[in-house]
C-alpha cells in the first residue's frame, strides 16, 4: 500500500514538472505582442506556482500547513486555467497547444482537489 503511495505521489510531482515545462515551451510560442507577452507573465507565474507550492507542501510543518499549501496550489491550477482559456479564446496561442495544456491542468487540478478533500476528511 505504501509503495502505491510513494509511486502516485512520485507520478505526481513528474505530471506537474513535466506540465510546467510544456508549458515553459508554450510561453516561448507565443507572439511578442504586447498583450500576449502581459499574458505570458501572468501563466509563467501562476504555472509554475502550481508545482512550487506542491514542492512546499511536502517540507510542511503540519498537517494544517500541508492543505494549506495544496490549496495555494490548486489556486494556481485555476488561475492557470483562465490564463490558458484567454490566451486560446483571443487566439493569441495555438488553440491545440492550449487545450492539450488545459486537459492536463484539468487533471492536476482534480488532483489537487481529492487531494484536499480527503487531507480534510470529506472524501
Amino acid at each position: 500500500m505504501k509503495n502505491d503511495k510513494e509511486k502516485f505521489k512520485n507520478d505526481f510531482k513528474k505530471k506537474v514538472y513535466c506540465f510546467i515545462l510544456e508549458l515553459i515551451r508554450f510561453i516561448d510560442k507565443l507572439p511578442k505582442d504586447t498583450s500576449s507577452q502581459i499574458f505570458a507573465k501572468q501563466i509563467l507565474r501562476s504555472g509554475t506556482s502550481i508545482g512550487a507550492n506542491y514542492i512546499e507542501a511536502q517540507a510542511a510543518s503540519s498537517k494544517k500547513d500541508f492543505i494549506n499549501f495544496f490549496h495555494h496550489s490548486l489556486k494556481s491550477a485555476n488561475e492557470t486555467k483562465f490564463w490558458l482559456a484567454l490566451l486560446k479564446d483571443s487566439k493569441k496561442a495555438n488553440p491545440r497547444d492550449a487545450e492539450k495544456l488545459l486537459d492536463i491542468l484539468t487533471e492536476i487540478a482534480n488532483i489537487l482537489a481529492s487531494s484536499i478533500l480527503t487531507l480534510k476528511g470529506k472524501k
